[in-house]
């Protein structure tokens, strides 16, 4: 049977003992596959959990495959990754240790009818339970090997998993994923093959015992129909007992309030913002709680120069028409009277670094004169820039300079709406943090929230954001937000005065400017180039501590506008299932005008889905009152069945 979702399923690519893979097509005809969580496996919360978290776990993972939908809390859960990422869903269940066959071996479908190994979350792991690598151990399964064997840890003295073999603890069901810390787990136990076993053993050969009968059976005992009779009385009266008790549960769990959180839809507007919390991470995870928060108040920066390279002994023009080029970042809101943190050398950079930059640029316009060969402009440039000056219309003056900012999705190079003009207030040099403070035109603007430093630690996990582009052509570029859940990896103090952290990864080359966040959606840091490694990739961040002291220099006290502050109570609105509340609230910021176009989309996600909750059938109670019936008459039978046992008692 194939999955429900929203993809046309094609042809199934694999199966296992808890699930299936599928090769699938989305609304656009985009190739996907999907994996899905069935049979037994599927309505048991500790494979649920298993599922869902590995599926996390993976999508955090240094080079992982990440899924672009899921819904977890279906009847059978299922995840989405683009169909060039390669043998994802041989990854997510092979983490799960349910690696996928063929299925023209088995029939597709709800392929588990044998007894599920048991998960157990555990508050620790066992060291020799998992390789060095952080990766589950892998090896050949070991059947048949007698559990006496085995040691505490599960794993026999050659290394070797067995399979089935149970530990001194069962593996943690990757139990960080609310809070997208990635925890290194075994996975669980493999089920017994579904194929069956071997026969019976034959019983040890016993030497006195011969093809006669040596003792005579003695005659069938006389049958004690009383007895009979009260223990199956006595069986449906358990019966009877246990099924009124579910119908109560089931009926009582209809009038209870629902649990925190929503479980069964997720956002499926489109805003013009291009950004989709709930595509980059988990739904209602705490990831996408963080980016819907911030997210809105995140910039994309362009700053704009127009200068003369002059020759830096005689003041001779090297050309005589002016050099612009454009520097790109990211920043965030930090008030609403329109003040704007970002990257200090982007907006402000240092006369080296633009000199350079014109050179380039200048470059560049003599390659495609024919003036100048590709192969010869790094040469030329290196050639040039110790003698090199580059300044504004007169000597003396500096290049000219503007700045835009551009909310959600951004266009390169534009001037004019929606881009919003800005100036430099206030900059930090490269070794004191690389920050500047811009203030822009137009105030009211979705803003962001600063925290606190402290939650930057080494090995702990923060997500960024910033900008980014896949566009080859930069001058008129798309940029959309685009995030990562990383790991801070250490600290560096080579850069500067002020301390760095290093993450692990980065999410490109326009992202300096951008934020780490914590789960709450605040800003804890700011996103910078790391110039002691990495290729130069934005890799280092600047502690919240830096920035705030930046803003306290100007005079500015970060701060969220009132549309800002009714925003947020509208998403705890919506992330713990109120949607009545969450569409008055985001309804209310959408129609304010202030560029939040995410308060839409989740205003629009919140009507759908108390839509559904308003379309679902009310539960009869005639359920009730049939087990109800039941139970009394069984429960008359027992009677009955007592008082025969008491008649057919032998007296003394």
């Amino acid at each position: 049977m194939q999955p429900e979702g929203p993809y046309r399923f094609t042809e199934a690519s694999g199966v296992c003992q808890v699930g299936s893979a599928w090769w699938a097509v989305d609304s656009q005809d985009r190739l996907m596959t999907v994996a899905v969580l069935e049979g037994p496996a599927a309505a048991d919360q500790p494979w649920r959990e298993a599922f869902t978290n590995a599926a996390d776990t993976l999508a955090q993972t240094p080079g992982g495959p990440r899924y672009v939908n899921a819904d977890f809390a279906a009847a059978r859960p299922w995840v989405a990754y683009p169909a060039e990422v390669e043998n994802a869903a041989d990854k997510l269940f092979g983490l799960l240790g349910m690696p996928l066959r063929s299925p023209r071996i088995e029939p597709v479908g709800d392929t588990v009818t044998q007894a599920l190994p048991v998960i157990t979350p555990t508050s620790g792991l066992p060291s020799s339970a998992v390789p060095a690598s952080g990766q589950p151990a892998s090896g050949v399964p070991i059947s048949g090997m007698p559990s006496s064997g085995i040691p505490s840890s599960g794993i026999p003295s050659s290394g070797v998993p067995v399979s089935g073999a149970p530990g001194s603890g069962a593996p943690p069901v990757w139990a960080a994923h609310a809070t997208g810390s990635p925890v290194v787990a075994t996975p669980p136990a493999e089920p017994p093959a579904a194929h069956p076993g071997p026969a019976d053993p034959v019983p040890p050969h016993d030497p006195f015992a011969s093809p006669a009968r040596r003792i005579q059976p003695s005659p069938p005992p006389r049958p004690r129909t009383g007895l009979r009779l009260g223990v199956a009385a006595l069986a449906l009266a358990v019966l009877a007992a246990g099924g009124g008790l579910a119908v109560w549960a089931v009926t009582r769990g209809a009038d209870a309030p629902p649990p925190a959180g929503p479980a069964g839809a997720f956002p499926t507007a489109t805003p013009a913002a291009g950004f989709r919390p709930w595509s980059q991470a988990a739904p209602y995870s705490a990831q996408e709680r963080a980016l819907a928060t911030a997210s809105p108040g995140l910039v994309f920066v362009e700053a704009v120069f127009n200068g003369y390279l002059r020759d830096g002994r005689t003041g001779a023009l090297l050309n005589p028409t002016p050099v612009t080029f454009q520097r790109r970042c990211s920043g965030f809101v930090v008030d609403p009277a329109g003040h704007v943190l970002t990257n200090g050398q982007c907006v402000a950079p240092d006369e080296p670094v633009a000199r350079e930059r014109a050179l380039y640029t200048l470059g560049r316009i003599l390659v495609a004169g024919k003036k100048l060969t590709s192969g010869a402009l790094d040469g030329w440039v290196r050639s040039r820039t110790a003698g090199t000056r580059f300044t504004g219309k007169e000597p003396d003056r500096p290049p000219a300079s503007q700045v835009f900012v551009q909310l959600n999705q951004a266009t390169g190079g534009l001037t004019g709406t929606p881009a919003i003009a800005g100036e430099v207030v206030r900059t930090r040099a490269a070794d004191a943090g690389d920050l500047a403070l811009v203030k822009v035109a137009r105030p009211d603007l979705p803003g962001v929230e600063l925290g606190d430093a402290a939650a930057l630690t080494p090995g702990g996990v923060v997500v960024v954001a910033g900008y980014h582009t896949v566009d080859a052509d930069f001058r008129d570029a798309t940029y959309t937000l685009r995030s990562k859940t990383v790991q801070v990896t250490a600290t560096d103090t080579g850069q500067g005065t002020v301390p760095l952290f290093r993450i692990g990864d980065d999410i490109g080359i326009y992202s300096h400017g951008g934020v780490a966040l914590d789960p709450a959606g605040r800003v804890v840091g700011v996103l910078t180039n790391d110039r002691s490694g990495a290729g130069g990739a934005n890799r280092a961040l600047v502690p919240v501590t830096a920035a705030r002291e930046l803003l306290a220099e100007a005079g500015v006290a970060p701060t969220l506008g009132d549309a800002d502050r009714l925003y947020r109570r509208g998403l705890d609105a919506y992330f713990t299932g109120r949607d009545a509340t969450a569409v008055s609230q985001l309804d209310a910021v959408a129609r304010g005008g202030n560029g939040n176009e995410l308060a839409e989309a989740y205003r629009q996600s919140a009507a759908d889905r108390q839509q559904l909750t308003a379309a679902a059938p009310e539960q009869s109670n005639l359920p009730t009152v049939l087990f109800s019936g039941l139970g009394g008459a069984l429960l008359a039978a027992l009677a009955i069945g007592v008082v025969l046992l008491a008649r057919r008692r032998p007296r003394r």
